[in-house]
């Protein structure tokens, strides 16, 4: 017969309540136990430093480790220790010997269902069957009271993450006999019914449509309920201007499991902001801005987004002005844009104006955009002929990611692809195709390692490269580039300067080791090439190492490249910070 076992847990909070703990050497009791179980009693348990004023004040300690003792190795699966307390010879210590025994195995684990989720019917079955090979603390294991808690724990999660909302654990029974060392586990869960998702209950909701926040739910009245779904809303708020705070919840009151109301709490941020920022770059040197934002610009009675840029790089000089609507209830944006930029890089001085309307749709992991853009580009290259050329021009954006952490990234990928095109029989002086494609992986190696790839290749279908702005032709070289050359440095030469071609490929590999959580050095190597044809492409090497720092600003890349061709070193860099 299995005797039921009281198991008593000694948490790390209560642990903090006690003394604090002592070196073995100023104990005046030493502690005699395997390694195993040695760490663990000198964490929680407290030994006087002083000697004992009398036989009866040791005698009370030594009951009380006993029993301490005892209910925390019961936590890790011990049920049958030995404590002792053995004698000293002259001049030694006595010595509190602990024998923790054979430490338990689970031998039978039982998990029964009720509620809707135990309906008999395949649907029904085949989730059951997962959810139990889904259990962790599986026989011949070893039982810890931590790993049965979290097992349960773990268990009511994945039933509630799902339709029942309202699950909840009926029984559970850990049976432990201690003459034989092994545990049975049975454990009853109630599903409780389906829930569905009802009305949004909106609180503090003042300045904005309520279309603000409800066009952001990824779910349709009437869903099953999902957890993911009401996390997703919460994070796609939250992501928004609009707002400083946001919460989503629901209350699993089974009396509305067939409309449960969504509760939405905001707390809405000033619908106009000024922000200013500086940094820097070798690509195109130091940079200051002033970015305006107006989250409830009125226009025609309709709520808009106005928002308005102008940023001064050293090689580069840029205004742009942008109204955006209010995501629809299938979280489209309808933007209509303008930019002035002025360059002068590579010898090539531009001036580019251009107009844009397009349309944009941002869910969990992809982002996609359809537009069309028209706009006249002024260039005037060192030693060649000054041009001017025109296009309207179709272009459409996609891009998938699937990251970590958007700005420390250790695991995932990102991919993007473009494609553009226009006609001289609609405002472009030539006909063109322009293909673009780009991804970015990362491996975690070992606990705090990365390993890096990114490769794009590109190309404009075109007669000649004459007569398409630099938007829609390519140019390599600096950082996120090929390193060891300088910003945009590679492409077509015309006169004295570096204009872009009508094919791209270039490459990274790069491996990035932390010496601390914020600290760490990469080696990388950079290849690639742009040109006006693939005969010409010529794919140049660079490599060297660097510094990364993950500073309160973002993140710090400082690398000191090598051009493979002529051995030449160059210093690559970057940071920004807002203000």
């Amino acid at each position: 017969m299995f005797s039921p076992v009281a198991i008593a847990v000694v948490s790390a909070a209560q642990s903090d309540q006690n003394p604090s703990r002592n070196s073995e050497s100023d104990a005046v009791i030493t502690l005699s136990a395997p390694k195993s179980v040695k760490k663990l009693i000198k964490k929680y348990i407290s030994f006087p430093v002083e000697s004992f004023t009398n036989d009866t004040a040791q005698a009370s300690f030594v009951r009380k480790a006993k029993q301490e003792i005892k209910e925390l190795l019961a936590t890790e699966g011990y049920f049958t220790p030995t404590v002792t307390l053995e004698d000293q010879l002259a001049g030694e210590k006595p010595t509190l010997k602990v024998i923790p025994g054979t430490r338990t195995r689970v031998v039978e684990v039982t998990i029964e269902f009720q509620g809707d989720l135990a309906a008999d019917t395949p649907e029904h079955q085949k989730r059951m069957e997962q959810l139990r090979a889904s259990w962790p603390l599986t026989p011949r294991k070893f039982f810890r009271n931590s790993a049965w808690e979290e097992a349960k724990a773990s268990l009511l999660s994945s039933i509630a993450e799902n339709e029942y909302a309202a699950a909840q654990i009926v029984s559970s029974q850990a049976e432990v006999d201690p003459a034989t060392a092994t545990a049975k586990l049975r454990i009853v869960i109630d599903s409780g019914p389906v829930f569905y998702f009802g009305d949004l209950q909106i609180s503090g909701l003042k300045q904005y449509d309520q279309s603000l926040v409800s066009n952001y739910a990824p779910y349709k009245k009437g869903n099953p309920y999902r957890r993911d779904q009401l996390l997703a809303f919460q994070s796609a708020l939250q992501n928004l201007p609009h707002f400083s705070s946001v919460s989503v919840s629901i209350d699993p009151d089974i009396a509305y499991h067939q409309a449960v109301p969504v509760n939405v709490i905001l707390t809405e941020a000033h619908s106009q902001r000024i922000a200013v920022g500086a940094g820097y770059s070798t690509n195109t040197g130091a940079r200051g801005e002033i970015n305006y934002r107006n989250y409830k610009f009125n226009f025609l009675n309709r709520p808009l987004n106005l928002s308005s840029l102008l940023r001064y790089e050293q090689k580069r000089q840029t205004f742009s002005a942008k109204l955006d609507t209010i995501p629809d209830e299938n979280n489209y944006i309808y933007s209509l844009g303008a930019k002035i930029e002025r360059t002068d890089i590579e010898d090539l001085k531009t001036f580019n104006q251009r107009v844009s309307f397009t349309r944009d749709r941002t869910t969990e992991r992809i982002q996609t955009q359809y537009g069309i853009t028209w706009q006249r580009e002024d260039r005037r290259p060192v030693g060649a002929p000054h041009t001017i050329s025109e296009a309207l021009a179709l272009d459409s954006w996609w891009r998938y990611h699937n990251v970590d952490n958007p700005l420390f990234t250790r695991r995932g990928h990102i991919s993007e692809i473009r494609l553009s095109g226009g006609t001289h029989y609609a405002l472009s002086e030539r006909d063109f195709v322009r293909m673009y494609a780009r991804h970015q992986h990362w491996w975690p190696i070992g606990a705090r390692d990365v390993l890096y790839l990114r490769a794009e290749v590109g190309y404009t279908l075109a007669s000649s490269r004459l007569g398409i702005p630099q938007e829609y032709l390519f140019r390599a070289g600096g950082i996120n580039s090929v390193r060891g050359h300088n910003f945009l440095s590679l492409g077509v030469s015309e006169g004295d300067a570096i204009v872009g071609g009508r094919t791209l490929g270039t490459g990274t590999l790069e491996y990035v080791h932390w010496f601390t959580h914020n600290w760490g050095a990469a080696l990388f190597t950079d290849v690639g090439d742009a040109a006006d044809s693939w005969q010409s492409f010529n794919p140049s090497l660079g490599y060297g190492s660097g510094i990364r720092w993950r500073s309160p600003a973002g993140p710090l890349a400082l690398d000191l490249a090598r051009r493979h061709e002529t051995g030449t070193l160059h210093i690559h860099f970057s940071i920004a910070a807002a203000f």
